[in-house]
């Protein structure tokens, strides 16, 4: 560089830093005049001023903003000059060195410049002063060289702060001055201000060692309570808000974690547009809902089921939203959306769907009803059983208020939901179910806890019994509330004889294997081959026929013959209608046509053919080999009722009466008694009515209003006329959900619960927050074969279980409706911890919440310490192993990311760690003592900020699977290739760009992208083709959708934690 240069801008090499460099070695004083000197930048000129003897730092200290308005405000009111006491300025300097290493970069080389930075400053080489008057605006850098130097010294002067932009970065204008004059007129005006100004060398030191990310004295258990406070200080203080317009009414319990749930799942509401409301079952969901009804503005529109929506029933929707005094409110059965679109859904602002769940199939037409209805709302989802076992279960219901493919979720690895759930699904594409059982059961698991991981902490309150019990267990107490026992369920074995144990596995054989269900498939005969949806869904019906015949086997003997009879029957009537000629196809109405033609009411065929319900195909279009199947079929169905007219004892109905007879816990109770099938709760109710006479009642679904009505007064604990008519109840799954039975304290399922979810529901109509039963009791009735002294009952029971579930194959989750071995299933429906919730994960979020706010409210001067810590805060601790490592807490807006850096052997390995991980390493006792942070803890931390910023380059790897979006590719193509048409208009092509729009965010449903598809195959031109479009896509998807999280803050190291490892490392 030119020593006869005059104007340093930064540019092409020409950097204010380098000229410091050049300048600097050879001076004996430096003095600097600056708006403020950023020390965290000192590394840069640390080198070049070691020989320097002294070193002035003067800061013009009204370059803070809050001392900037007091200074405004001074000069409004006449005063020329503010001058702050050196006490305010040494507090306003402070305030400026922590903010400045706030934001300062967490590394080494800033490390040690600041450390040599103090160093100078105890021992006298350095001093800095702070000025306090708003006038002073300069940039000055002076330098003195020693004597006999080229000359007395040098000025520079111009726009550059001591700081990174100002040395290196930016582009800048600055001068140097050479001539004597000015370098003794800089140093006389520079002189006379630092005599007016505050020594602030000890505030500095003070703010570095306490205030900042250089405080050495964090501990181990101090960092730990850090991490929890800064994870979870959103959720902190929910106990103690009070809305203000809460109306509690007489004799309701006011439990303070239904409160804390209404205030999560209102944050997460107003934040993301939609939550799910996920509380096992009985802790009160509905009361959840409807408090957060009471404080959101704007008309609320419930959907529920029948059942929840009556009336007459106590704890429906429109009875708990009257006892809470939310009058905003319009209740409608999730059966009739159409109407809810009929009547408009402007006026609604918030949507509750109770039984949520129903909704994972979004290419039904009840779906898009739904979707239409919630698009542009507040979406609350009330369910306890929002994700099954494929991911996509739950992505339909996330879609009623987020976009599939722009969500708002902080995480980019889940702004594009819809690639993010087909990326789950792949992992389980490429593995047989039977065959790679162990690998899909671990991806499983896998995926459920990607999916908490990145989308349902962000969406779903969630409690279990056990979490509440444990960590609300002082509010339950002076409540006067204590949940029910639930005992583990208790298996009731029945015994075959030899000759009705060799009927009922070779019926499972004959219903699995040679079984054709021809009938139920006679599109997969046509000679000219059939659609491929077609075919899918013709062999789903055979899955689904199968499914119901081996349910009925377990059901009841009984139910199983009347079966057998009526298939019979069908079979008969079907292939001598074929043998005339005719084969009739209804996918909607098939039984309701063999009963018509079993009763040779031809007219009403015919009606049901012109009303294109059903349609008839010639017998000549179908290959020889249906009317073969057909008879192969019927012969297998007589051998099935043939050998079952051999049985004549049903060993099951005598130990299940005998039970009610005999044991002390069933037999002076009300009981609750659960079966798939209606003919088997006819068949228990007449063998119960003989033995016990008019205390039984049964109910299903075509049971009428008065008996619905006998079961809320003799059942439901809330009754508004409760009697005492009946004792027993036999009921159809009907129950299962939506009704409070809680007068009783005894469930029974004569049939497998072959899905455990199922049982938890069922027994969910006992187990209410409010029974005044302690203990609950559920028994299950299992088939152990013929009786064997050399094999337990159990052992005995699972071979049963399994005969049905291993000789389904890949069929066996239609029968579970989940993934699960036949050992599991006995397991899961013999545990307590399944009817509760307690075979899910502990909430450990809520515990380490819970021990937060103990040392809130008994320690504050702990929790005001951990609270007012440094961000970028750091502790070592010696650790087990060799192995070093750092985990370090990120944020960025909403998102937060942990990740842990590893050493092994001579490679660092960096994974990320979810909350639970990152606080079980981080736990820390008071004891815990400190450790150095070792020479390698900055490259360890530069791993893990490798790490976090990768999160944000890998929104753009996510794409959705291509196949899933076939009919979307193919609707996308279509609309341009006709957007610019000649004979639309202006306003046409602009309709056509939204849709465009819609699809691109994935907020258009595929069941209606797949019924345009059909309506517009056979329209070529484009104005009938966009009317008949125009005619499916309703104004509602049109409705934006909730509006973006911000995440586009600084992204910050709030906290690391070193792991030193052994000596050995």
């Amino acid at each position: 560089m030119s020593s006869d240069l005059t104007f340093i801008t930064n540019e092409d090499g020409n950097t204010l830093l380098d000229r410091f460099n050049a300048l600097v070695k050879d001076t004996t004083l430096f003095d600097c005049l600056v708006g403020y000197f950023y020390s965290s930048g000192f590394y840069a000129l640390e080198r070049g001023l070691e020989n320097t003897e002294k070193i002035r730092i003067l800061i013009g200290i009204s370059t803070n903003k809050t001392t900037y308005d007091l200074i405004q405000t001074a000069s409004f009111e006449g005063h020329s000059t503010l001058l702050l006491s050196n006490k305010d300025l040494r507090n306003q300097y402070s305030s400026m060195v922590k903010e400045e290493l706030d934001q300062s970069e967490d590394a080494f080389d800033v490390e040690k410049g600041i450390l040599t930075f103090i160093e100078w400053l105890r021992c006298g080489k350095l001093e800095i002063r702070v000025y306090p008057s708003e006038k002073v605006h300069a940039k000055l850098y002076i330098m003195t060289f020693k004597e006999g130097d080229r000359d007395r010294g040098r000025v520079i002067t111009g726009s550059s702060n001591f700081s990174q932009a100002g040395l290196q970065d930016n582009l800048e204008f600055n001068v140097e001055l050479k001539m004597r004059g000015d370098y003794e007129y800089a140093l006389n005006k520079f002189n006379e201000l630092w005599e007016n100004s505050a020594d602030v060398s000890e505030s500095y030191v003070e703010t570095i060692r306490t205030q900042t990310w250089l405080n050495d004295s964090i501990t181990p258990y101090e960092l730990y309570l850090k991490f929890l406070y800064e994870y979870l200080k959103e959720k902190i203080n929910l106990d103690k808000q009070e809305t203000g317009n809460e109306y509690i009414p007489e004799g309701f319990m006011d439990l303070q974690y239904q409160k804390d749930a209404v205030q999560d799942a209102k944050l997460k509401l107003e934040e993301y547009g939609g939550v799910f409301i996920s509380d096992v079952v009985g802790l009160g969901k509905t009361y959840i809902a409807t408090l957060l009804a009471q404080q959101l503005d704007g008309r609320t529109l419930v959907l529920a089921p029948p059942v929840l929506i009556d009336r007459e029933n106590p704890g429906s929707w429109p009875n708990v939203f009257l006892d809470f005094g939310v009058r905003q409110a319009d209740f409608e059965s999730v059966g009739k959306l159409d109407h809810v679109l009929s009547r408009g859904t402007e006026r609604y602002k918030n949507v509750i769907i109770d039984e949520a769940h129903r909704f994972r199939n979004e290419m039904t037409q009840s779906y898009e009803s739904l979707y239409r209805i919630c698009r542009g709302k507040r979406v609350i989802l009330v369910t306890a059983t929002p994700l099954n076992n494929s991911p996509n279960d739950i992505l339909s219901q996330i879609k009623l208020f987020q976009n599939a493919r722009k969500s708002t979720l902080p995480n980019p690895k889940v702004r594009n939901l819809q690639g993010y759930f087909n990326t789950l699904q792949k992992r389980l594409d490429g593995l047989d179910r039977q065959q790679d059982r162990e690998e899909y059961m671990r991806v499983v698991r896998e995926n459920a806890e990607d999916i908490r991981e990145n989308v349902l902490q962000y969406l779903m309150v969630r409690r279990t019994r056990a979490s509440i019990a444990a960590y609300y267990s002082e509010d339950l107490k002076r409540q006067n509330l204590k949940f029910p026992e639930v005992e583990d369920p208790q298996p009731v074995y029945y015994h075959f004889d030899d000759h009705t144990d060799s009927v009922f596995l070779e019926s499972i054989d004959l219903i699995v294997n040679p079984f054709k269900y021809s009938r139920y498939t006679p599109l997969l005969y046509l000679k000219e081959g059939t659609t491929h949806p077609e075919e899918l869904a013709q062999k789903n019906m055979m899955k689904f026929m199968k499914i119901m015949l081996l349910k009925r086997l377990e059901s009841s003997f009984f139910a199983f013959k009347m079966s057998i009879s009526r298939f019979i029957g069908y079979y008969e009537v079907f292939i001598r209608e074929v043998e005339r000629g005719h084969v009739y196809i209804s996918t909607m109405h098939t039984n309701a046509i063999f009963d018509l033609l079993e009763e040779d009411n031809m007219d009403k065929v015919a009606s049901l053919i012109d009303e294109k319900k059903v349609y008839c195909l010639p017998s000549s279009s179908f290959t020889p080999a249906y009317l073969e199947d057909l008879r192969y079929d019927l012969e297998i169905l007589k051998r099935l009722r043939s050998l079952w007219d051999t049985v004549e004892d049903d060993p099951k109905r005598a130990a299940f009466v005998e039970a009610l007879s005999t044991d002390p816990r069933l037999k002076d109770q009300k009981c609750i008694i659960f079966t798939e099938a209606k003919e088997t709760a006819d068949y228990l109710a007449d063998a119960l009515k003989e033995r016990f006479g008019d205390c039984v009642l049964e109910y299903h679904g075509s049971s009428s209003e008065s008996e619905r009505i006998a079961i809320i007064e003799n059942f439901d604990a809330k009754a508004r006329r409760p009697k005492d008519d009946y004792r027993i109840l036999v009921t159809t799954e009907v129950l299962s959900e939506g009704v409070n039975l809680h007068r009783s304290n005894v469930v029974i399922n004569y049939d497998i619960p072959w899905n455990p979810t199922r049982m938890m529901q069922r027994v969910g109509r006992i187990n209410r927050v409010d029974t005044k039963f302690e203990r609950i009791h559920i028994f299950n009735f299992f088939p152990a074969g013929p009786i064997n002294e050399e094999i337990g009952l159990q052992e005995a029971a699972e071979a049963k279980i399994a005969a049905f579930i291993e000789m389904l194959g890949n069929d066996a989750p239609l029968l579970t409706d989940e993934e699960i071995k036949s050992h599991d299933l006995f397991t899961k429906l013999t545990s307590r911890k399944t009817i509760t919730g307690e075979d899910e994960e502990e909430d450990l979020e809520l515990g380490y919440l819970t021990f937060l706010r103990e040392i809130r409210d008994s320690d504050p001067d702990l929790f005001k310490k951990i609270k007012h810590l440094p961000k970028k805060a750091r502790a070592g601790r010696a650790a087990d192993g060799s192995e070093r490592s750092v985990v370090t807490f990120f944020r960025r807006g909403k998102l937060r990311k942990i990740f842990q850096t590893t050493t092994r052997g001579q490679e660092a390995v960096t994974g990320e760690v979810d909350f639970l991980r990152a606080a079980e390493l981080l736990r820390a006792e008071v004891s815990t003592k400190k450790h150095a942070l070792g020479p390698d803890f900055y490259s360890l931390l530069a791993s893990n900020k490798a790490a976090f910023e990768d999160v944000f380059a890998i929104e753009s790897t996510i794409a959705p699977s291509r196949a899933s979006r076939g009919g979307e590719v193919k609707f996308t193509g279509i609309l341009r290739a006709i957007q610019r048409s000649p004979a639309f208009t202006d306003e046409d092509e602009d309709y056509v760009g939204k849709v465009l729009g819609l699809i691109e965010d994935g907020a258009l449903p595929k069941a209606t992208i797949k019924k345009i598809l059909k309506k517009i195959e056979f329209t070529p031109e484009p104005l009938p083709m966009l009317a008949k479009i125009r005619s499916e896509i309703s104004e509602e998807f049109f409705r934006p959708a909730f509006g973006p999280v911000d995440i586009s803050g600084p992204k910050e190291v709030i906290l690391s934690g070193y792991f030193a490892g052994g000596e050995s490392a």
